[in-house]
């Protein structure tokens, strides 16, 4: 619920009172409920290319001297509105690689698929939540008088709750490893890049082909996204699809199947490896993803509850849920940390602190500075693509964004009777600020409340 403040509703009164309320309104309701728009100052004409008349001119007057577009950031926690569109149009991207449409070919469904989850590995024990049968077990049960060399006890015989705060807190912080945490993110983007290639050669060695011969006859595809865990760390969700050579539009080999590609990918997860260089104060790290690697068959399909294969649609909305998250998910901060200082009053717990704190240490020294590591100290270190796809996947976000917006035009040239005639819009336009003042502010909040409530 939105607090309304006696001079927001004052102000609101007072512009609605202006002759240029309607348009003013129309600026803001056609938003949906942006949290923080871009002002535009500026003007357009649109003209008849087979005449070069000037049938419409319009500017940012018209709208009370700024005309105001949406932000498009991709996060929920900053726009719910902008996130809900970006969410959308992922999974409408991943969708389609799956069972087709968006210029994709029908028969992709037909091609071996694999939903792969590729987890981060341990840096020390932490709280943690199991459950089995409905039945919530032991958080890490240990012989009672067992302690680490710090002398902190070595188990946990508690039952967490779903909202307890010790979730993801180490049991010892002075035994976790906090530095090969930090670089683990730094490096999962080039690990993940490392797994794509050492997959290809997998199939390949598989089916009994060189490298080269393996491009000639098939490809690998991929999206994928990164979900950060409680712990801290981020976890792989992606989909691997096998095709012919030309991707989706070419019938994949067949020696191409499922269980070919889901061995493939297990065997290259448990293998895979880089080496993060070291520094006088700490050593080299070998990187790895973690033990835990889960492959499933994607069916064009929805699954009955329990089943080991994961629906086309299921996997489609579970990655675009996850795009629009950030670390905030796992308790960090939304804006960059720009100076030591700022680090004393984060309102985020110890473990997020301390992982905030290692990147802004290792990233004052020579060895790591290439990392930028302060600069993603509030992701904790994580500065990769939150979601990604190889070229041949499926459609892409801008194809999709174009589709919309050449939609919406169509929509206003039909309103102004101009569809049956050739035209062309040719404005200028500058930045000139974002944000809202209070009234529109509250008429913003109503707009996303408006349409939470018709969702709901």
């Amino acid at each position: 619920m939105t607090t309304v403040l006696p001079e927001s509703v004052a102000a609101l009164v007072d512009r609605a009172s202006e002759p240029e309320f309607a348009a003013w309104r129309r600026n803001i309701v056609r938003l949906d409920g942006c949290t923080n728009p871009i002002h535009l100052v500026g003007a357009a004409t649109v003209y008849d290319t087979a005449t070069g008349a000037a049938l419409l001119s319009y500017g940012s007057d018209v709208y009370g001297g700024r005309l105001l577009t949406a932000c498009g950031n991709r996060r929920a926690a900053v726009c719910p509105a902008c996130s809900a569109v970006y969410r959308a149009d992922t999974y409408q991207l991943v969708r389609a690689g799956l069972v087709g449409g968006k210029e994709v070919p029908e028969a992709v469904s037909g091609h071996p698929r694999v939903f792969a989850t590729l987890t981060a590995p341990g840096f020390g024990p932490v709280h943690t939540r199991r459950e089995r049968d409905g039945h919530v077990l032991p958080c890490r049960p240990r012989r009672v008088g067992d302690c680490c060399p710090h002398a902190a006890p070595a188990g946990c015989r508690e039952r967490h709750s779903a909202d307890d705060p010790r979730l993801g807190e180490p049991l010892c912080p002075r035994c976790y490893d906090y530095a090969g945490a930090v670089l683990w993110h730094a490096f999962a983007g080039r690990l993940w890049h490392r797994f794509g290639l050492e997959l290809r050669r997998e199939v390949a060695r598989r089916a009994g082909l060189s490298r080269t011969e393996f491009g000639e006859v098939a490809r690998l595809s991929y999206a994928k996204v990164a979900e950060y865990q409680r712990r801290g760390l981020v976890h792989f969700h992606g989909v691997i699809r096998l095709d012919g050579p030309d991707g989706p539009d070419s019938d994949t080999p067949a020696w191409g199947t499922v269980p070919l590609l889901a061995d493939a990918v297990q065997a290259v997860a448990g293998r895979v490896s880089l080496t993060a260089p070291g520094a006088r104060v700490i050593g080299p790290r070998v990187l790895r993803f973690g033990a835990q690697v889960d492959v499933r068959p994607v069916t064009s399909y929805r699954q009955d509850a329990g089943e080991q294969p994961a629906s086309a649609a299921t996997v489609a909305g579970y990655i675009a849920k996850y795009a629009t998250k950030g670390a905030e998910s796992a308790g960090a901060v939304d804006g960059r940390i720009r100076h030591s200082r700022d680090m004393v009053m984060l309102p985020v717990r110890a473990h997020v602190l301390r992982m905030i704190g290692t990147c802004w240490w290792l990233g004052g020294l020579p060895e790591f500075e290439p990392l930028g590591l302060r600069r993603w100290a509030h992701m904790l270190g994580y500065g990769g693509h939150f979601s990604s796809k190889s070229r041949r996947y499926s459609t892409t976000l801008t194809a999709l964004r174009r589709a919309r917006t050449d939609h919406r035009a169509e929509q206003q040239r039909a309103s102004l009777g101009l569809v049956d005639r050739p035209t062309v819009t040719v404005g200028r336009w500058r930045y000139a600020g974002r944000g809202y003042s209070p009234e529109a502010a509250l008429l913003a909040a109503s707009v996303r409340e408006g349409g939470a409530s018709h969702g709901a």
